[in-house]
């Protein structure tokens, strides 16, 4: 699991450093400071490998860019720093067999996705006789669905809509591991996702394509289902490819399949609906065990997010010892990391107002302006209010037009006119 990163001169700032947590981990922030980037840098330091571009570093002479990680592995803790070496413009990983982390799966927010298994991508080939294998699997969005080409006509990857349709054909362990993740990953238990029969879509195209049974009863194909849907497919479908993947190149090398996982995600609640965004989490903890049989499986999740609701959804089941929140803001036009202390915010609501999201109310722009006129107001500071919103009866008619009728604020406002002007109406 990975443990610790630290960056010095590259990034979002001259210095940033993260202690991880062993099971959860959620990075929130605004937009563009550094979330995804934080991503990248895990997956590197974890499979030394880059699932987009290589980070840049921050340029000039009297700069040391360099990437320090620790993670653990079956055999101990294992530390490194890299230097970005000028001459070669690349950063030099740590020489040698690096130990084993597990098996990590890095789900972009564009669709794209990266696979890193001990047991196919382990080492390459440095020698005549060595064996020449994948650094990693990295899929953009239409390979994932596609396949992964190699070059000569091989494939690394038959990708989802073959794999899927093979599989359902045979009926075997796969299958039936792609329907347990399904299942595990569904937005309710209502609405289970489920492998309907195999279709045709196209006089153009001779494939069976996979479906979807849809809660009206209908078999969807896959290639027309909702982005949300398709993102946990393809999420659930690069498990289940992987693990088998895994567990035969295991056997081939006479060796025990691993059983710790790593998810890196990326806007961890893209184009799902609220009730999937507050079960996504457990169902990510879960899924192991519906791959592998097995209870307790080691799984650290390590994901970007931008919803209250996630963060509210984990609230039963966050613990300090294994779960963290760490929060990326802009202060005096430097970027800042911290890890946020844990506190329940009872719901949505409580969290949009919270630290981690940093609003003032959870309203729009224009509700909260007039609220907060009202209160000026009220507690007489002239001087906050605004030329459209400076007399009680312009507040008054602003807040008619942006609050609902059973709004909280109202009974203060409502009290506070009546005691000085009478019923207002």
């Amino acid at each position: 699991m990975l443990e610790h990163l630290k960056l010095t001169d590259v990034g979002p700032a001259p210095a940033i450093e993260i202690d991880l947590a062993p099971r959860l981990n959620f990075l929130t922030g605004d937009n563009g400071l550094g979330k995804t980037f934080l991503l990248d840098i895990g997956w590197w330091a974890l499979t030394r490998t880059w699932a987009r571009m290589p980070a840049a570093p921050h340029r000039g002479p009297d700069r040391t860019p360099a990437i320090a990680y620790r993670y653990q592995a079956a055999t101990g803790a294992v530390e490194y720093e890299s230097v970005f070496d000028r001459e070669s413009q690349g950063w030099p990983p740590k020489q040698g067999r690096p130990p084993i982390p597990g098996m990590v799966i890095y789900a972009q927010v564009d669709g794209g996705f990266s696979a890193w298994d001990p047991a196919r991508n382990y080492w390459r080939k440095d020698s005549p006789d060595g064996p020449d294998r994948p650094a990693s699997f990295v899929f953009d969005s239409d390979e994932v669905w596609e396949g992964l080409p190699r070059g000569a006509g091989k494939k690394l990857c038959n990708g989802l809509i073959a794999d899927w349709a093979s599989w359902q054909r045979e009926n075997g362990e796969a299958f039936a591991q792609l329907t347990s993740v399904l299942r595990a990953l569904s937005p309710s238990e209502h609405e289970p996702l489920v492998p309907g029969k195999l279709t045709r879509v196209s006089l153009d195209d001779v494939r069976d394509q996979p479906t979807l049974v849809m809660p009206y009863g209908q078999d969807v194909p896959l290639v027309h289902a909702s982005a949300g849907m398709r993102r946990i497919v393809a999420l659930a479908y690069l498990l289940v490819w992987t693990w088998q993947e895994h567990v035969q190149a295991a056997g081939l090398l006479g060796k025990q399949p691993v059983k710790e996982i790593i998810f890196l995600i990326d806007e961890l609640e893209a184009h799902l609906h609220p009730q999937w965004q507050r079960r996504i989490v457990p169902a990510l903890l879960d899924v192991m065990e519906a791959l592998t049989g097995e209870h307790d499986v080691p799984v650290q999740l390590i994901a970007a997010t931008h919803s209250p609701l996630v963060l509210a959804s984990v609230e039963p089941a966050f613990d300090d010892e294994r779960d963290a929140v760490f929060h990326l803001d802009l202060q005096n036009g430097a970027v800042n990391l911290d890890r946020v202390p844990w506190a329940k915010q009872g719901d949505v609501t409580g969290w949009l107002v919270s630290d981690v999201f940093g609003l003032e109310q959870a309203r729009s722009v224009e509700a909260e302006r007039a609220i907060e006129s009202a209160e000026a107001c009220m507690r007489g500071d002239s001087a906050a209010l605004t030329a459209d919103l400076s007399s009680r009866e312009q507040i008054h008619q602003e807040l008619l037009r942006v609050l609902p009728g059973h709004d909280p604020f109202w009974p203060r406002w409502i009290v506070w006119v009546e005691e000085r002007e009478g019923q207002v109406g």
